[in-house]
């Protein structure tokens, strides 16, 4: 039981409703992969899940989450005050050094493979690394999702150090730059790694933009994702 954690949770809750009686509220650190953090109402009990990377977070800091999750739940205004004073925490330099470390040791990646049925993506990894890289970028893990996604398109996993693609492009009519374009797309985040500045994440930078404008089929590659 974290009592003075209890306490933020119901000064915010009375901040936010004032006139609604507050609910029994269960608090519980877990062993997440992450900073990830949960609030659920069930039968008239508030029960609120924190990362355990947060227990020795600052008071303020702890008052925002607090603020943000009572704000959701209840479909409030969320305080930019708030807002601001966790992602400035949540994206300073000790706090994603730490979260990417615990992410390696307790997070688990479902790798799938490399090899789909139309598609490798290991050999349009190395076409890539040889026109755009010189051959001289170090090979990731490569694998195709395990499901069709149509959201997550493909990703870049730096504490994995792995590239995944959506297993909706391994069929007989994607063309083949739409992949090579996700691949590349993919591939400059692990030539260009994020970085905060100003208390925010910088995903793509000048030369991460400048050098993708590189690459020939662009906007044809652009408007296939698109259409998808």
């Amino acid at each position: 039981m974290h009592p003075e954690v209890l306490q933020l949770f119901h000064e915010e809750y009375r901040a936010l409703r004032p006139r609604a009686p507050i609910p029994p509220i269960h608090l519980r650190f877990y062993r997440f992969a992450g900073l990830n953090t949960t609030i659920r109402l069930r039968e008239g009990h508030l029960k609120v899940h924190l990362s355990d990377l947060l227990e020795g977070a600052p008071e303020p800091v702890l008052r925002a989450i607090a603020h943000i999750l009572l704000a959701k739940l209840y479909r409030k205004p969320i305080n930019p005050v708030h807002a601001t004073r966790y992602r400035r925490y949540a994206s300073s330099e000790h706090v994603m050094r730490q979260t990417e470390r615990i992410r390696q040791m307790r997070g688990r990646k479902k790798i799938s493979t490399a090899k789909g049925e139309y598609y490798d993506l290991e050999e349009v990894f190395e076409s890539l690394n040889q026109r755009f890289f010189h051959g001289l970028m170090g090979r990731p893990v490569l694998t195709w999702s395990e499901h069709k996604a149509k959201r997550l398109l493909g990703h870049y996993d730096a504490a994995h150090n792995t590239i995944m693609v959506s297993r909706v492009f391994d069929r007989k009519n994607t063309p083949r730059y739409a992949i090579e374009y996700l691949m590349y797309h993919e591939m400059l985040h692990l030539k260009y790694p994020v970085k905060v500045r100003g208390g925010r994440r910088c995903v793509h930078p000048r030369e991460f933009q400048m050098e993708e404008r590189l690459f020939p089929q662009l906007e044809e590659a652009k408007a296939y994702l698109k259409r998808l």
